[in-house]
C-alpha cells in the first residue's frame, strides 16, 4: 500500500516544528510525499504553485495568514477548492469545528493527535475525497 501512495502529496501547514516534523515522519512512513510550510502565507503559496498536492493538513493558529484565512482562500479559488483540507488544531470548541467544516474542511483533528488517527484521517481524505466524520476524535 505504501508504494501506491508514494505519488500522493500532503502539504502540512503547521508553525510548531515539533508537530510539523511528527506529521512529516508519520506520513512519510506511510509512503506519502510530504511538503511542509511553517506559516499560512508560505502554505498558501505552496498550494497555489503545486499541481501535485492531494490534500492539506492545516493548523488554525499560524503566523501571517491564519488557518481560517488559508481555508477561506482555498475554498473561494476554483483551482484550489477541490483540494481537501483537514484542520489540525488544538482549538477544540464545538463551534470552531463546526465553522471549519461549514467553511469546507473535509475533517477536523484535535491536537494532540496520535499517529494512528493522523494516518486514518489522511488516508480517508485522500481516498474518499469527502467528509471524514469518523476521523476527527472528540467531535460528537
Amino acid at each position: 500500500m505504501a508504494t501506491r501512495q508514494k505519488t500522493r502529496s500532503v502539504l502540512v501547514i503547521e508553525d510548531e516544528a515539533e508537530i510539523r516534523n511528527f506529521a512529516f515522519r508519520v506520513l512519510e512512513l506511510e509512503g506519502y510525499h510530504v511538503l511542509k510550510a511553517g506559516n499560512g502565507n508560505d502554505g498558501l503559496k505552496m498550494v497555489k504553485s503545486s499541481r501535485e498536492i492531494a490534500m492539506v493538513l492545516l493548523d488554525l493558529r499560524l503566523p501571517g495568514r491564519d488557518g481560517w484565512g488559508v481555508l477561506q482562500e482555498m475554498k473561494k479559488d476554483p483551482k484550489l477548492s477541490g483540494i481537501p483540507v483537514v484542520v489540525f488544531s488544538a482549538l477544540a470548541a464545538a463551534w470552531q469545528k463546526k465553522k471549519a467544516l461549514t467553511m469546507g474542511a473535509a475533517g477536523y483533528l484535535t491536537k494532540p493527535v496520535d499517529a494512528a488517527s493522523l494516518k486514518k484521517a489522511v488516508s480517508a481524505t485522500i481516498h474518499q475525497k469527502g467528509a471524514i466524520s469518523a476521523c476527527h476524535p472528540g467531535n460528537h
